[in-house]
């Protein structure tokens, strides 16, 4: 399995960064290696999904559970890419929180062959995505 872990301490609320981050449906928004998503089924915390990726336009098949206010839990568990992506939210303050964002992934098929590269990427888009949530909602 591939490990990849990055964090950033955000200057907002922990109630608008959570607003913000457990829209699910906007992730296309703010993770640009997502470039569509369609709910399939939505049961209470967990919405099981098929996200369209940047990688050859293909297909994930996904199942993510919400902790309000606490945690995103994501598990890939089908395409090119399988396994998990963990998202964590820890309030510092009552205008600060650290977001923990945690993968743990297998790549499947070619993109095997390109781990190193494609963990780089993961790694820059998610730091990314965190920059773009931060900027949103520090304004």
């Amino acid at each position: 399995m591939t490990l990849i872990s990055t964090t950033r301490i955000i200057n907002s609320s922990e109630e608008l960064i959570w607003s913000l981050i457990s829209n699910i449906d906007d992730d296309p928004d703010f993770w640009h290696g997502i470039k569509a998503v369609k709910n399939i089924k939505r049961e209470g915390n967990t919405t099981e999904r098929e996200t369209t990726i940047a990688f050859r336009h293909s297909k994930c098949l996904e199942l993510v559970t919400l902790t309000p206010r606490r945690q995103i839990a994501i598990v890939i568990r089908e395409g090119p890419i399988v396994g998990t992506k963990t998202i964590n939210l820890a309030k510092i303050d009552a205008k600060k929180c650290e977001i923990k964002v945690d993968w743990d992934i297998h790549m499947n098929g070619l993109m095997s062959l390109f781990t190193f590269t494609i963990k780089k990427h993961i790694l820059k888009g998610t730091d990314e995505a965190l920059e773009r949530i931060a900027n949103k909602v520090e304004r």
